[in-house]
């Protein structure tokens, strides 16, 4: 089958530019044969890198206000809020995998997750992942998810799953995905360069499976003008906030395609999906090679809330 990486930006902070984006994006790369389309970390509606580029002291106040553009700005499963690309994916037969942020309109209403959500091709929505542990200063914007979602899930190109950026670097969430076996591991991220892209080697080759890693190629000129102190923020409109790194490598390890540095666009794939379980022969990290006698892992897959209305 072949799938399509997005690296083109969104429409920085703005939800409803941006969905619609997307869903061009869909039908691009349905026009181009894909089966299959995954977007980066917090596409929806931008990954919120000004965390890392404001002080949480002397800052707070202008976070405060670029925080609440962000969520205003947020997916609300609870109203349907991803219904364009549910439609979409139904229409265009193709299996979408999406970081995007969320706030949950049920519980809170105000706590923003960093959220992936696997769409199956008939426009059911098969999965959603919410970022177990943000990184660093992303806890001053997102909450923590849950066990809920370590899921990987049948769809119409095979078992999908996804961790998010530096939840790959978890030992045991993985090997919570290696033991439902997995066809395609989906890790959108933030992060790109040299050492992101020896640990999708890494995974492939642990794992068994294709992997696709994938970051928002985003220059400082894609910011809007309206954005709150863009200028301070980004003041070298040349300046590439984040290369991309749109890659794919095959089970048990070599790149097949990417990765797309400094370049917007869609990066195509053809894979066999059926390489994955056979690449597990020499290495199967949940199956004969493992060692239940010595290892156990028990993940909990209660969904997490603060309240209970009986």
């Amino acid at each position: 089958m072949k799938l399509a990486v997005v690296q083109q930006p969104p429409v920085y902070l703005d939800l409803e530019r941006s969905m619609a984006r997307a869903v061009e994006l869909v039908q691009e790369a349905a026009a181009n044969g894909c089966d299959m389309l995954v977007f980066p970390e917090a596409w929806l509606p931008g990954y919120p890198t000004f965390v890392w580029r404001l002080p949480p002291g002397a800052g707070m106040g202008k976070t405060d206000e670029l925080y609440a553009l962000s969520q205003a700005n947020s997916v609300d499963l609870s109203r349907d809020g991803l219904r364009p690309l549910l439609d979409a994916a139904k229409n265009h037969g193709v299996v979408i995998v999406l970081g995007y942020q969320e706030v949950d309109g049920s519980i809170s209403g105000s706590t923003l997750f960093n959220s992936c959500a696997i769409i199956d091709a008939d426009g059911r929505l098969a999965n959603n992942h919410r970022k177990l542990m943000p990184t660093n200063p992303e806890r001053m914007v997102w909450g923590f998810g849950d066990g809920s979602g370590l899921n990987v899930v049948d769809t119409a190109v095979g078992r999908v799953g996804a961790l998010i950026c530096w939840e790959n670097y978890m030992p045991l969430a993985r090997y919570a995905l290696y033991a439902q076996n997995i066809d395609i591991y989906v890790a959108p991220t933030w992060d790109s360069g040299e050492t992101w892209l020896a640990t999708m080697q890494h995974i492939a080759r642990e794992g068994g499976c294709w992997v696709v890693g994938c970051a928002t190629a985003l220059k400082a000129s894609d910011i809007p003008d309206g954005v709150p102190y863009r200028d301070e923020l980004f003041p070298n409109k040349d300046e590439w906030i984040n290369a991309g790194d749109a890659v794919v490598y095959k089970p048990f390890g070599g790149v097949i395609a990417g990765p797309m540095r400094r370049e917007k666009g869609l990066l195509f794939a053809e894979i066999d999906v059926a390489a994955a379980r056979a690449s597990r022969r020499k290495f199967d990290a949940s199956g004969h090679y493992a060692r239940p006698d010595v290892f156990t892992l028990t993940v909990n897959r209660k969904k997490q809330a603060p309240v209970q209305f009986e």
